[in-house]
């Protein structure tokens, strides 16, 4: 493992990062500050999106939580979200990455994580690969006031579990995991849902013949793997080894795109109630679909039940024809709504349209009236054009006027929470 001139990666994460956002907001240090990042406008049930590093070592607080679960101190500081203030500030560190490696040796993975690869630079910087890591952490801390930390390996998969094993752990909050650390650091880590690409499922399954360590899964027969898994199991026997070909350079084009939109309704809605929430997501997702001038094919719809009754259901419909038409996919979205639905307590809701295809090209069907369809899509093509002037809320449905409507409101948030 390892042959010729060993690439070396590292994925630079930022602790705690919409908690650590706030806090540099505030000249907070999140080391000693309790600051939570929910909104208390909301009900006790609300989930925290990020809680300082103070909270989770003195008081034990879980990455994931409710607002009730949250301990009852007297000096706790609570931030609302502020979306566009996160997405502002991960911009501003991407930045930063840019300022120590080009273009095509970053990888953005989530807003608060980046894969670099810095090898070709390390020369020029006469320094080793910790020392370049220290350059860029300390660049962060300073311009940002954020803390981050770096998973250092010589391949992607390497260096994203010794950072979520090791270098996340203390301070200088840098680890670099070689190859001749597989057998005495990667085949340790336990439970084995502790890996990176390991779910609870592939987990469970592995236990089911046998497998419940990394160590064992490293030696387990390939063959064996594949009949169980299909390619994944050879994947799987790769990273046990700390075997990655995954290249930063070759960027992922995914053949086949969705979109969806869901939200966690703030508090019990009837059966009929959710019929307005399901259309105004119905058109919000009809509107990005005109504007990546897209149609679908197969449309989807989950509905969640409040906590007392749990469950909930998820199907999915196919059409003949794909299409970008708003009645149509609002009635394929309302058929299984109407269907499946049960008279239960309404919490949450997800739609999305999937197996996208360019709606250059249209294909009507002898059932249609080629006419009418043509005319409604002008007809939303101008009120994208009135909203895209005036705001989001300048033409609306008179749906949006009841009770219920959460649209309004809504399209002045990002990801759910106030801009």
């Amino acid at each position: 493992m390892g042959k010729g001139k060993e690439k070396i990666y590292a994925v630079i994460d930022l602790k705690s990062f919409y908690a650590s956002c706030e806090c540099a907001a505030r000249g907070l240090d999140i080391f000693s500050t309790p600051l939570v990042v929910a909104d208390k406008e909301r009900t006790e049930n609300s989930i925290v999106m990020s809680v300082t590093p103070f909270l989770k070592k003195q008081y034990g607080v879980p990455n994931v939580c409710r607002i009730r679960d949250l301990p009852r101190l007297e000096n706790m500081v609570y931030a609302t979200p502020r979306m566009a203030y996160y997405i502002e500030m991960s911009a501003r560190v991407v930045s930063i990455l840019l300022d120590y490696v080009a273009e095509e040796d970053l990888h953005v993975y989530s807003i608060d994580e980046s894969f670099i690869r810095i090898d070709p630079y390390l020369s020029a910087a006469k320094t080793n690969a910790e020392g370049y890591c220290a350059m860029i952490l300390k660049s962060i801390k300073d311009e940002l006031g954020l803390c981050a930390t770096a998973g250092i390996g010589p391949n992607m998969f390497l260096a994203k579990t010794c950072l979520d094993i090791e270098a996340k752990k203390k301070p200088p909050y840098i680890a670099y995991w070689h190859y001749e650390d597989v057998e005495k650091k990667l085949w340790k880590v336990h439970p084995i849902t502790k890996i990176w690409g390991i779910s609870t499922g592939i987990s469970s399954h592995l236990s089911r013949i046998g497998i419940r360590s990394v160590e064992a899964l490293a030696k387990a027969d390939i063959n064996t793997l594949k009949k169980e898994f299909g390619v994944i199991g050879i994947q799987l026997h790769n990273l046990a080894n700390g075997i990655d070909e995954a290249d930063i350079r070759e960027k992922y084009i995914p053949r086949e795109t969705n979109l969806s939109v869901g939200q966690t309704l703030i508090r019990d809605y009837s059966v009929d109630e959710a019929k307005t929430i399901i259309r105004e997501m119905s058109d919000e997702l009809c509107h990005r679909l005109r504007e990546a001038r897209a149609k679908c094919a197969t449309v989807s719809l989950y509905i969640g039940y409040s906590g007392q009754n749990g469950g909930g259901f998820s199907r999915q419909c196919s059409l003949d024809i794909p299409t970008d038409d708003v009645n149509q996919l609002f009635h394929c979205v309302s058929f299984l709504y109407d269907k499946f639905v049960e008279d239960f307590p309404i919490r949450g809701i997800s739609i999305s349209f999937s197996k996208l295809s360019d709606a250059s090209a249209r294909q009507y069907s002898l059932f249609e009236d080629a006419y009418e369809l043509e005319n409604r899509r002008c007809l939303y093509q101008k009120m994208d054009e009135i909203n895209a002037l005036f705001g989001k809320n300048a033409v609306l449905r008179s749906t949006s006027l009841l009770e219920e409507s959460t649209i309004r409101e809504r399209h002045g948030q990002i990801g759910g929470h106030k801009a």
